[in-house]
């Protein structure tokens, strides 16, 4: 497997030979196909943050997130949820990266 971007909390890896991707999420490694990668992403980038400070929308300040048809189910802090944020980017940061290279 290929380190693609590591933060504070988690990591992103590919496999080549299984194509497909794993995030690891410290207690726990999901592997992904590029199309749930897509809709976690999806998932993580519309989470509205400013949300998390205000206490008469999101008291907690948690995100409670499904992965993989409901497989998997996380729920993140915060501080958790803004390094997922820079995760996925950076992740896909480094597949345009990649595309610009190989031409």
């Amino acid at each position: 497997m290929n380190l693609l971007y590591n933060s504070y909390y988690f990591a992103s890896y590919q496999c080549d030979r299984s194509r497909s991707f794993y995030i690891d999420f410290g207690h726990k490694q999901v592997k992904l196909s590029f199309c749930q990668l897509l809709a976690l992403r999806q998932k993580v980038l519309s989470i509205d943050i400013s949300t998390h400070f205000d206490k008469n929308q999101n008291y907690n300040g948690i995100e409670i997130i499904s992965l993989c048809n409901r497989e998997h189910l996380f729920v993140f802090d915060t501080l958790q949820i803004l390094d997922l944020k820079e995760l996925l980017t950076a992740t896909f940061g480094v597949f345009e990266l990649n595309s610009l290279v190989a031409h």
